[in-house]
């Protein structure tokens, strides 16, 4: 499929010359917007927090050696005795006295579950955004569809400040699928009425670890 996809842009390019129009006009465009932030490590993790409590989600912070703990605190909180897991999620992360699954490819399994827990690729302070990444070994992106309460765990580490730093980082990471989350799935689609849980899980937490 991507072979053909190549060939059928490369025959496009190809009728406008080496350096098609458009492309040109492309790069010529103005980016005058601001491409790195201006908050330091610190305020970029608060603006982060803020912006997630903003949009319903709960953020419990801790360092790395206190991950188990907190992942207990929070399905506590929720009231969940076991959780999903990605494939390649570390042992090391899970508190004792739940039942931790690993996922497999029954998706009434996603569907029957109390919640799912994962780690993330990168997050964007700017916007409060997690971004999963589901390359071989990671989470698959029904993992983080379908249950209807998600915990995340993300290291101060790989929290970006802006949109475009954190596209820039997504550029390394290849041409694996991407989902890109920013508080409970919600939409005032329908008579404007704001609705959880239609298009992902109606209840999201992040761990902030650092």
């Amino acid at each position: 499929m991507n072979n053909a996809k190549n060939d059928i842009l490369n025959r496009i390019r190809a009728t406008g010359g080496s350096t098609p129009l458009r492309e040109i006009e492309y790069e010529a465009i103005a980016r005058n917007y601001r491409r790195t932030s201006s908050l330091d490590a610190s305020e970029c993790l608060e603006l982060f927090v803020e912006l997630l409590q903003d949009y319903g989600a709960t953020v419990y912070r801790c360092g790395e050696r206190n991950i188990p703990d907190a992942v207990a605190q929070a399905l506590m909180a929720r009231g969940k005795t076991s959780a999903l897991i990605a494939r390649d999620l570390p042992r090391a992360w899970l508190p004792d006295g739940f039942q931790f699954l690993r996922e497999t490819q029954n998706y009434a399994e996603f569907d029957a579950s109390e919640g799912v827990l994962t780690d993330c690729a990168l997050a964007i302070a700017s916007t409060g955004t997690i971004v999963l990444r589901h390359g071989a070994g990671e989470a698959r992106r029904a993992l983080s569809l379908i249950p209807d309460y998600h915990l995340c765990v993300v290291f101060a580490a790989q929290v970006f400040g802006t949109v475009p730093e954190g596209l820039n980082q997504m550029r390394t990471f290849g041409n694996v699928p991407m989902t890109t989350i920013s508080g409970p799935s919600a939409t005032a689609d329908i008579e404007m009425t704001r609705i959880k849980g239609v298009h992902g899980p109606r209840t999201f937490d992040i761990i902030l670890v650092g």
